[in-house]
């Protein structure tokens, strides 16, 4: 399978357990691999031929504003589904970074793979 890659989208949305992190938006940080099959998009050099990650960037975004999930292994599996949304996309690992939610740690990160 090949590969497409979305490295360090920044979001913000309500995510925690902490009453005070339910209050204010924060940042996450979301890494995606997805699998695909790209030969056909390779020869006919159609963008209609091949997952669209401009398309999926934006249902992804879309979907974690308006979220406000507790954990961030719910976040990542939301986003692994949106992911698994576009046929094309075969299976999908996904990293969500919370930065700064632990004193001396740069972030906090899990990571999902979903696959169909």
């Amino acid at each position: 399978m090949d590969k497409i890659y979305i490295r360090d989208l920044a979001v913000e949305c309500i995510v925690g357990t902490k009453p005070e992190e339910r209050q204010a938006k924060q940042r996450v940080l979301i890494n995606i691999a997805l699998e695909t099959d790209m030969a056909f998009a390779a020869r006919s050099d159609h963008i209609e031929d091949t997952l669209n990650y401009k398309v999926l960037k934006d249902r992804i975004v879309e979907m974690v504003e308006q979220s406000n999930c507790y954990l961030i292994e719910r976040l990542a599996a939301k986003i692994g589904d949106v992911c698994l949304g576009d046929r094309r996309a075969q299976s999908a690992t996904v990293t969500v970074d919370k930065p700064d939610a632990l004193t001396g740690a740069r972030s906090v990160g899990v990571e999902i793979t979903r696959t169909r």
